[in-house]
Formats: structure tokens, sequence, C-alpha cells
């Protein structure tokens, strides 16, 4: 692992919480605040001009959604991480910012050291969530799943079109429920190293590059189950 700083941006349309996460970023001697955005405007500047590792931002910008920014980054630069940083902790703007390629979704009044803690976490490849943001992923599967009303013949045939190996899709379940890489490996008695290599191919089988674009696609697909 590079032992070059976390690059990190921040967009924040609130001047308090702006300050304030900046002030953390900037206390950490591991990261780098690369910019600091108060609106769509001022951010596209800096995604277009610098090279960063991480991108915290809010949903609500004065001058449009941060969901759009969200798409953009996501497929321009693939490579970086997101983590929304907002008060919106419902099922449908977590559900929406997950679509859109955010990586982790934490609610505002996270401590400093859990935003930092969060922030390393996304860089080791995991995908940190708040509980109350946690459970709304779960509800919002809950509720996909329960609008896909399969037969009993097609059910009992879903297996056979699962691309995931049994131990893939039982580390996807628990992945699916918030657990972190250790937790899943405790659980199933195997190494953080293999469960990270276990998920690694189910990003490529999913054709996916994160952990809350995994979830949706296998719920999509039928792969998961409550």
């Amino acid at each position: 692992m590079s032992d070059a700083p976390i690059s990190i941006i921040i967009v924040e349309d609130e001047p308090e919480f702006r300050r304030r996460f900046a002030q953390i970023i900037e206390s950490e001697p591991s990261m780098r605040l690369a910019g600091v955005a108060a609106n769509r405007r001022e951010a596209q500047v800096i995604i277009d001009k610098e090279d960063f590792d991480v991108m915290l931002i809010d949903l609500g910008l004065p001058d449009g959604n941060g969901i759009e920014l969200i798409k953009q980054v996501s497929q321009k630069k693939p490579e970086a991480d997101i983590m929304v940083v907002t008060v919106f902790g419902d099922e449908q703007h977590v559900v929406s910012s997950i679509e859109a390629g955010a990586t982790g979704y934490i609610l505002k009044d996270s401590t400093p050291a859990d935003v930092i803690s969060c922030i390393r976490l996304l860089r080791a490849g995991g995908s940190p969530v708040s509980p109350v943001v946690a459970r709304s992923v779960l509800r919002a599967i809950r509720n996909r799943m329960g609008s896909t009303t399969a037969s009993p013949a097609a059910r009992t045939s879903q297996p056979e079109n699962n691309p995931l190996s049994a131990r893939e899709t039982e580390i996807l379940q628990l992945l699916a429920k918030g657990m972190s890489f250790n937790e899943i490996g405790e659980i199933l008695g195997i190494s953080p190293h293999t469960v990270t290599a276990h998920i690694k191919k189910i990003y490529r089988k999913l054709a996916v590059h994160s952990r809350g674009e995994a979830v949706y696609e296998a719920t999509q697909m039928g792969l998961l189950r409550t």
C-alpha cells in the first residue's frame, strides 16, 4: 500500500460543516485536503483539475443535486471513492446515492474519529455506512424483493442462475447487512484476506466496483434473500 496521504475533496454548502470536515482532514497526518467546494459549480472545477482519492459530498447543494456529481465522479474517476455525508438517512436518498455510485454513506452527526475511520475503510475496500443508513438499505432490499413475486418454480430454479458460489453468496448476504470484512471473517471462520479475495471475485462476476453496487445488482438478480 502506498504511503502517500489520502487525497480528499469536500463538497458541502453549509459553512459550519464545511469548516468542520476540513479541520478533521487537516488534523490527520495521513490525509490531505485537495479542495473544498460550497456548491456544484465549484465542485466541478475541482473535479476537473484535481487528482483525489475520496470525495466527501452532501446531497443538498444550492445549485443542483449531489446525486448528479456522484454519477459524474463514479464514471469519470472510477478509482475514487465517494462518501455521502448528509442529514438525509431515508431510503430514497440512500438508494439513489448507492445507485449513482456512492461507496459510503454516513450522517453528519458522525464524530471526527468516525469520519477518519470511515475514510480509511473506504480506501481499504470497505463501504462504511451509519447504522440508520444500513437499516434503510436493508428495508429497500426487502421492499424490492417483496415486489418481485416469483413463482415457486422460479424460486426453485434461481440457484441455477446464480453466478456466485455458495460461499460468495453467503459473504454477499453479510455485506448487505453492513458487516465489515473482519466481522465476516470472524463469523465464517476465515481470514480477512480470504474475505477480500472472495469479494473481489463477487465484484468481477457481477461487474460492479463497490459494496453498494454489488448488493443492488444481486438484489435485482434475485440472489439475495432476507
